[in-house]
This record gives structure tokens, sequence and C-alpha cells, in this order.
């Protein structure tokens, strides 16, 4: 079945969308307002866009009744932001933060999360995610109501317990990081606690395995 997205509402179109593209990291940012209210906000239509230099991208949106939410006020205001990934003990919390708190209201105090001071920005991470990118505001683009966010990540926070520092290895699988999901059920997540491997061949490899293919 096909869908012209272009004859959609945005809402089903979504709908759709995040029902394929799955599942999809979360940032949960950390960013500091104009009068030092620390906001903890989630995203999912977030990802690593570039590795020289490193390079985030956070799908904001805006407010149903027009204007930016507060975490892109104040990273374009502030030009700081940290990026805390959510694990399985995080999530509920995560979850909470999600509801839309008047902009004086500060999540990290109100649900009693705790932070620590960032490395290199001027924003803390929260203690409790297994790992926290340190990123610097760039640039922000628009298309429609989106709103994207893209930051240069500076610094990265991983638990102890989760990386090799000599071979700058992740045991993702013990982190117990979560992903996005959609579909038929509201408000759904993925355990990427289950990974699998492929080794990539090169061309030469690959002849191998297929004697006498060519190229049209």
């Amino acid at each position: 079945m096909f869908f012209d997205l272009s004859q959609l509402a945005p809402r089903d179109a979504y709908k759709l969308l995040t029902g394929v593209v799955v599942p999809r990291p979360i940032a949960f940012v950390t960013s500091v307002s104009s009068e030092g209210i620390v906001n903890a906000a989630p995203f999912s239509f977030f990802n690593m866009l570039g590795s020289d230099p490193p390079v985030v991208a956070i799908g904001v949106g805006n407010r149903p009744e027009g204007g930016g939410k507060d975490t892109a006020h104040n990273i374009e205001e502030h030009r700081e932001f940290i990026v805390n990934i959510v694990d399985e003990a995080l999530a509920p919390s995560m979850n909470e933060s999600a509801v839309d708190f008047p902009s004086d209201w500060s999540e990290v105090e109100t649900l009693n999360l705790e932070i620590s001071d960032g490395q290199i920005v001027r924003v803390p991470r929260l203690v409790q995610s297994p790992a926290s990118l340190e990123c610097r505001y760039h640039s922000t683009v628009h298309i429609g109501n989106n709103r994207i966010l893209l930051g240069e990540v500076v610094g990265l926070w991983i638990r102890d317990e989760f990386v090799d520092p000599q071979k700058f290895y992740v045991w993702t699988d013990k982190t117990k990081i979560i992903g996005r999901g959609g579909g038929g059920f509201e408000g759904g997540y993925f355990r990427l606690s289950d990974p699998f491997g492929m080794r990539r061949q090169s061309f030469e490899e690959w002849q191998k395995d297929h004697p006498g293919a060519k190229a049209d």
C-alpha cells in the first residue's frame, strides 16, 4: 500500500513514519535557561549525522500554539546542551519529563533527577544516564513546522563498566539503552539488549563468494 504523504494530515503521516523508522534513539536533553533553570526534555527525532567533527541533530518541533519549546530557546540562547542517553532504569523519569510543565519549572528539580557538572560545557548532565554527549550549538534549520537543532559533540561521558578506554570499545548490549518505537500501541519503546553482528566484506571477498558476477 502506497501513501502520498502530501495528501495526509501531519499527524497521520507521523504515525506511519514513526512505525517504520525504528528504533529511534532518545535524546534526553538537559539545557539551561537565561534565568538559570535546568530543563530536561526527551526527543526521539534525534541522531548522529557525522563524525568529523561529531555532529548531532535534534528535531525539537514547535508548540501546538506556535513558537519554539523551552529546549530550543535554551539551546539557541545558551549555545550549549547535553544529550543524555536513556536506559531502562531512566525510562520512567524520561517519560514523566514529557509532561508539559510550565517554563519556570525545572524538570530536574521536580522529578528529583541527580545532576553533575559538565566537563566542557556549562550544562549539567544526568548522573543516571549510561552516556552523555556534551554539545555546543551550531545552527538551526527551519523546515515548515520543524525546528532542527545541530550541535557539535565536544565531550562524551560513558559509565566505566560499559567502555574499554584502551580500545575505545563500548559494550552497548550491557547498557540496556532503549529506543523509541511506534505502531499500534501507545508509547512504544524497544530494548536494544539483543544485538547481532554482520561483518562488512571487501569487494575482493565478495567476488570470491560470487564468482563470475559482473556489472551489466
